[in-house]
């Protein structure tokens, strides 16, 4: 792993760059008419509208701390979670360099925060996609099936992404239910456990379509762990596109010493797997404030 330290940025990123081993289906390399694709994902914590709001209350100082996040990042796809709404999004992707999608689902948000925060109200949390400007995309309907009826729940937000001189690729954000990061004992588990079979459906019916595919966001499932059911149940190879490969599989995550286990994953179907040449993990310098208890995670696809 090579942490590397960008001293012109007064939030002291490091990056975790952490090379993966290209497939032996890599399809060469990008040209200078079709440069490589780079997707990432950031479960972004509460981020609110406005100063002050929600479960991680911030200043002008976060917010402008967490766009120089994203103009390092430089990704032409970020799946982002925990956002209340397109303003919230605003803050931090910048309107001239990137456009925002978001969920439809209004979500009823009710009750206060807990630990530190007890006195602040809970916001919506949506999931979406910022789209770096300049690059075409189809919207499909959400992916409601995630909700299992009930509004708390979030859905999946649905793009085909078209660049230029490069093959199509279709890209779902998801942020599933909390509560069961491993085994099918948790109290959240039944929960998650049901929305299993509905994003496995919607990773068959992509598989057995003509476009490439990946899955960004946060699954709250460590799904490198061996033999884990959630694995299990997706990356079954029927159709045979379903062959998944798991980004960073390989890789301790380091954004908290307390976790040996990503559950922010990037999950790209057997053809995007095989473009895809490198993972990383963005890392907040030692003795930073953490702008979010996650870190964004990037892959570069080759085409």
């Amino acid at each position: 792993m090579i942490n590397i330290r960008n001293a012109l940025l007064p939030v002291l990123l490091v990056l975790s760059a952490c090379a993966a081993q290209s497939s032996p289906g890599l399809q060469g390399t990008a040209s200078a008419a079709a440069p490589p694709l780079k997707l990432a994902s950031w479960n972004m914590e509460f981020l609110a509208e406005q100063n002050g709001v929600g479960c991680e209350p911030r200043t002008d100082e976060d917010y402008a701390a967490m766009r120089r996040i994203i103009d390092q990042l430089d990704a032409d796809v970020i799946a982002f979670q925990e956002v209340e709404n397109i303003g919230a999004a605003a803050r931090v992707f910048d309107p001239a360099r990137y456009e925002v999608v978001m969920e439809a689902r209004p979500g009823k948000p009710s009750g206060t925060c807990g630990g530190k925060n007890s006195s602040q109200s809970v916001i919506r949390q949506a999931v979406g996609f910022a789209v770096r400007k300049g690059l075409a995309f189809d919207r499909h309907p959400d992916v409601t099936s995630l909700m299992l009826g009930n509004a708390q729940l979030r859905s999946g937000v649905d793009i085909t992404l078209k660049p230029q001189g490069r093959a199509p690729i279709r890209l779902l954000s998801v942020h599933l239910k909390s509560g069961c990061f491993s085994g099918s004992e948790a109290k959240a588990c039944p929960v998650l456990m049901e929305q299993v079979p509905m994003i496995d459906a919607w990773i068959d019916a992509v598989a057995a379509g003509p476009d490439r595919f990946a899955v960004l966001g946060d699954w709250n499932r460590r799904l490198a762990l061996p033999d884990d059911a959630v694995w299990s149940e997706i990356d079954d190879g029927e159709p045979a596109n379903a062959d998944l490969r798991l980004a960073g599989a390989e890789i301790r995550p380091a954004c908290d010493p307390r976790y040996d286990s990503f559950i922010d994953h990037i999950v790209l179907d057997k053809r995007a797997g095989a473009d895809m040449v490198q993972f990383r993990e963005i890392l907040y310098a030692t003795g930073e404030k953490h702008y979010s208890d996650h870190c964004p995670v990037v892959i570069t696809i080759a085409r």
